[in-house]
This record gives structure tokens, C-alpha cells and sequence, in this order.
């Protein structure tokens, strides 16, 4: 629902599922909004594709255990060097892929590829209301007054990146290099 037709990270899934390949899919359910487990993990179940939610902090489980094969997340801004903006807790998943040697893929459309950031530290990172977190969806879940620290997005270093799949073909490193090259398509 974030993008029309195919879509982006969920394009990939799709185009796997229609080559025939068996595909199953942990959705994290994308703390504070759940944006996957109420939207993403919706969209897979409507198009077929195996699909069980678990709460973000279980993702370094299931890649201790072996039970992931790749890990793929969409991107709001990536940054000339290869760096990425994403959801809150993409970082924390591209450093367990690392540290688990799972590669970790970004899916995104070259409108997302901002080249007038030199790297991600130049992507301002928007910071959400606390009551998104103690408050969410009605409910009360902690202390009046507490301070909440709630940023919408993280960076991740494009060292953390196996590759970015766009509607241009397959982004390696160095990304200087093949962001380069996607520039000059671009323009």
C-alpha cells in the first residue's frame, strides 16, 4: 500500500513467488505504529505468501537458529554512499544480518536515491511523538511524564548492505562506483 502495483520490497517477494520459488516471510511488527504486522503481513496473506508476524526483538533469535535466509526491507532515502534511511530498526536488523552472515538487502526505487547527500548523516531523521509509544492506539502502556525518545527512522551504513535492488537492476559495491553509474542513468 506504500506504493501502487508491484510495489518495492514487496515486489521482490512477489516476483520470487511467481518464479515458483518457495518462499516464507517473518514480518517484524514495526514497533510503535505496527505498520507490519496491521499492513505488510495484510498484503502478503491477500497475495498468498507465507507470511508470521514476530515481534521485532525476535529477528536475532531466528537468525541464531538459521531460519532466515536473506533480509530484505524497503528504503525511504539512501544517501549517495549507499547509506539508508528506513523504518526505525532497520539498522538493528542489518547489523544482526552482519553478524549472523545473512546478506541484507534494500529494495528501492531510484526515486529514493538522493544524490545531493554525500552520506546518511546528512538525512534528517524526523522524531515522532512519545505518546506514539506509552499511548499507542488508545491504550495506556507506560508512566505518565515518562520521556520517550521515538525517532521514525534509523541510518544504516551502506558497509552493513549485501546490495539494492531497483527498477534499473542490482546496485553492488562499491557503491561508489555502481551509484555512479545509476546517477548517470538518472539524469
Amino acid at each position: 500500500m506504500a506504493t501502487s502495483g508491484y510495489g518495492t520490497a514487496l515486489g521482490v517477494i512477489y516476483a520470487a513467488v511467481e518464479l515458483g520459488k518457495k518462499v516464507k516471510v517473518y514480518v517484524d511488527e514495526t514497533r510503535p505504529l505496527l505498520q507490519g504486522s496491521r499492513l505488510t503481513a495484510w498484503e502478503l496473506m491477500e497475495s498468498g505468501v507465507d507470511v508470521t508476524v514476530i515481534c521485532d526483538s525476535v529477528a536475532g533469535s531466528l537468525l541464531k537458529q538459521g531460519r532466515v535466509d536473506c533480509i530484505l526491507v524497503g528504503a525511504d532515502r539512501v544517501a549517495e554512499n549507499g547509506d539508508v534511511a528506513n523504518k526505525i530498526g532497520t539498522y538493528t536488523l542489518a547489523v544482526l544480518a552482519d553478524k549472523h552472515d545473512v546478506p541484507f538487502y534494500v529494495a528501492a526505487p531510484v526515486s529514493s536515491f538522493d544524490f545531493s547527500l554525500a552520506s546518511g548523516e546528512e538525512i534528517p531523521i524526523e522524531e515522532r511523538s512519545g505518546e506514539e509509544v506509552v499511548e499507542g492506539f488508545g491504550m495506556r502502556t507506560g508512566p505518565e511524564g515518562v520521556d520517550v525518545y521515538n525517532p521514525a527512522f534509523d541510518v544504516t551504513p551502506h558497509g552493513l548492505v549485501t546490495a539494492f535492488v531497483t527498477e534499473r537492476g542490482v546496485l553492488f559495491p562499491p557503491y561508489e562506483e555502481s551509484m555512479r553509474t545509476l546517477r548517470r542513468k538518472s539524469c
